[in-house]
């Protein structure tokens, strides 16, 4: 599996570079997704602007990046660029569970939002 992890103090980007998630890659992503929770990683983007086809498997494997990062922090999904991955996640509903935003700029503000919302709500209590 090719991909790039940019690591920055407040979120790390996860670059695919593949054009199939599919069962092939599934596996070594989800491992991927877990050592990077494990490893502490606070907010993470994940950005798919060069996958072209995701199979069963590779909503599987976002999905459970999505489940470890729901208690830890943010999980962004960016570049979903061509429309049959853009279709899976609309048939399979999950554009309605994730965080999807349209490009990795984006996504880092959004990532810089929450942090300051964070921020300001534990000040207040």
């Amino acid at each position: 599996m090719k991909f790039v992890v940019d690591k920055q103090d407040k979120y790390s980007l996860l670059t695919l570079q593949e054009e199939n998630l599919n069962s092939m890659i599934a596996p070594d992503l989800k491992s991927e997704f877990v050592f990077l929770c494990n490893e502490g990683v606070e907010n993470l983007i994940l950005d798919l602007s060069q996958v072209k086809y995701v199979d069963s498997s590779g909503l599987s494997s976002i999905l459970t990046a999505n489940r470890l990062w729901s208690d830890q922090g943010n999980f962004v999904l960016t570049g979903i660029a061509h429309p049959s991955v853009k279709k899976l996640i609309e048939i399979s509903r999950l554009d309605s569970i994730f965080t999807i935003l349209p490009s990795v700029e984006e996504s880092i503000d959004f990532i810089f939002m929450e942090e300051i919302e964070k921020e300001l709500s534990s000040e207040e209590e």
